[in-house]
C-alpha cells in the first residue's frame, strides 16, 4: 500500500499493510534552513526530498504559512488571521472597505480597515528569529476587537467579503508533489466557526471572556453575521478535490474552555462533518492543546481526525485515555510527545520507557496515524526520530 492508501484505509477503520507514520517535520527543517544547520546531505533538498529520504509519509495537514500566492496580497489581513497562500482552496477579497497599512522594519505590520460603521485596527509582528526557533504564525499585537462598539464595523467587513474557490494550485500539488507520499489537507480555516474565530484570532484571551460574559447576546449576533463568511471558507475547501478539509485548530480547555466547545465549536465541526461524509470525506481538526474535560465533547461533534493529540508529559491526559475516548470514532493523528525528542527534557531511558507506552497504548494499531505532536521541535534528536521509524516499522500490519 502507499502511504495515501494507508491513511485512508485507517480513517475507514480497514487493514492496512503497515503502521502508518508519518510526522510533521516542517518546523524543525525549515528552521535549519533558516540557520543553515541542515546535515549536509539534505543543505540543497526540499522538505518533500527529506521525508521520501528519511522513508516517512508526508506531512501534509497544516499549511506552510509562509507559502504565499503569487500576485496575491500575502500578510495583508494576518490581523484578521487571512494568510494569502497559493495552496489555499479559496482566495479572500474585501469590497467597500478602505484599507491602509504600515510595516515597520522589526517585523511589524499594521492595518487599518475604514468601513461605514468604524474603523478596525489590527497589529501583528513576525521576524527572522521567529523563524529560527520553527515559528510560522504572525504574533497578534493589537487585535482587530477591543470594545463591542467595534463588532459592527468588524461584521460590516465579513459581509462585505467574497469568497471565491481556488483549486489549480492545490490540484497540482496535490496530483504532483504530494501524489501517494501522503494525504494533502485542505485548509478551511484555522477556527471551525465564527465563534471560535473570535478568540482564535480577533479578541484577547480576556477581552474574549470579559465581553462574553458582559454581553453575550451581542456577541452571539456578531457570531451570527460572520457566520456566512466562515460557511463560505469550509464550502470552499470541501468542494475542491482534496478527501481531507482543516476545519479549527489549537484547542485547549485553560483557553477554550468546555462552555465555549459546546457552544462555538461542537455544532459547527458536526455541521461541517455531516456534510463531508454526503461527499464520502473526511474533517480533520487540530487538537493540539490540553484536552482535559474536551475529549467526550470532539466525539459528539463527529469529525474524523484530532491531529497533533500530544499525550503526557507534554499534557495530562495519557494516550491510553484518548484511546479509550474516542475508541473507533476518531482517528488519532500524533501520539508522541514532542518533548520526547528533546535531549535536555527527555533521557535516553525515559524516551525509551515512552516509546513502550506509545506501543502499548495503540493496541492493534486501528485508528492511528503516528507522529510527533505537535510538531518535531527545532532541538529534537534526529536519532530518536529514526527510532521512531523503527519501532513503528517492527509494528507490522494492522487489522482493525
Amino acid at each position: 500500500m502507499t502511504v495515501k492508501e494507508r491513511i485512508l484505509a485507517t480513517l475507514r477503520g480497514e487493514p492496512t499493510d503497515a503502521l502508518p507514520f508519518v510526522p510533521r517535520l516542517d518546523n524543525w527543517f525549515y528552521a535549519h534552513e533558516e540557520t543553515n544547520t541542515l546535515p549536509d546531505e539534505y543543505k540543497h533538498a526540499n522538505l518533500r526530498e527529506f521525508a521520501d529520504d528519511l522513508g516517512v509519509g508526508f506531512h501534509s495537514i497544516v499549511p506552510n504559512f509562509k507559502g504565499w500566492r503569487k500576485g496575491g496580497v500575502k500578510d495583508l489581513h494576518v490581523g484578521l488571521g487571512i494568510y494569502d497562500l497559493e495552496l489555499s482552496p479559496w482566495i479572500v477579497r474585501f469590497h467597500n472597505v478602505g484599507i491602509a497599512h504600515e510595516r515597520k522594519d522589526n517585523g511589524e505590520l499594521t492595518v487599518t480597515y475604514d468601513t461605514p460603521r468604524g474603523i478596525i485596527r489590527t497589529k501583528v509582528v513576525y521576524t527572522k528569529e521567529m523563524l529560527r526557533e520553527g515559528i510560522t504564525l504572525y504574533a497578534h499585537k493589537e487585535h482587530a476587537l477591543k470594545e463591542i462598539e467595534d463588532y459592527d464595523a468588524l461584521a460590516y467587513i465579513f459581509e462585505n467579503a467574497e469568497v471565491v474557490p481556488n483549486y489549480e494550485a492545490f490540484t497540482k500539488y496535490q496530483s504532483e508533489y504530494v501524489g501517494e507520499r501522503g494525504v494533502a489537507v485542505a485548509l478551511a480555516a484555522m477556527w471551525a466557526s465564527a465563534g471560535h474565530y473570535l478568540i482564535k484570532e480577533l479578541m484577547g484571551f480576556e477581552d474574549f471572556y470579559l465581553a462574553r460574559f458582559d454581553d453575550k447576546e451581542a456577541m452571539d449576533h456578531l457570531v451570527s453575521r460572520m457566520t456566512p463568511f466562515c460557511d463560505k471558507l469550509f464550502d470552499a475547501a470541501i468542494n475542491s478535490p482534496a478527501e481531507v478539509v482543516l476545519s479549527g485548530a489549537n484547542y485547549d480547555f485553560n483557553f477554550t474552555t468546555p462552555d465555549l466547545i459546546e457552544d462555538y465549536v461542537v455544532p459547527s465541526l458536526k455541521k461541517q462533518s455531516d456534510k463531508a461524509h454526503s461527499l464520502d470525506k473526511f474533517v480533520a481538526t487540530h487538537t493540539d492543546g490540553e484536552n482535559t474535560m474536551l475529549l467526550d465533547k470532539y466525539v459528539r461533534a463527529g469529525f474524523d481526525i484530532a491531529d497533533s493529540i500530544c499525550p503526557k508529559p507534554l499534557t495530562n491526559i495519557s494516550l491510553q485515555e484518548t484511546r479509550d475516548v474516542f475508541q473507533d470514532k476518531i482517528t488519532i493523528w500524533g501520539g508522541v510527545p514532542s518533548t520526547a525528542l528533546l535531549t535536555a527534557n527527555t533521557t535516553d531511558q525515559e524516551f525509551y520507557r515512552i516509546v513502550d507506552e506509545t506501543l502499548h497504548a495503540i493496541g492493534k494499531g486501528d485508528h492511528m496515524i503516528m507522529s510527533v505532536a505537535d510538531t518535531l521541535p527545532p532541538a529534537a534528536d534526529f536519532g530518536r526520530l529514526l527510532y521512531l521509524k523503527k519501532k513503528f516499522e517492527e509494528f507490522g500490519p494492522v487489522t482493525p
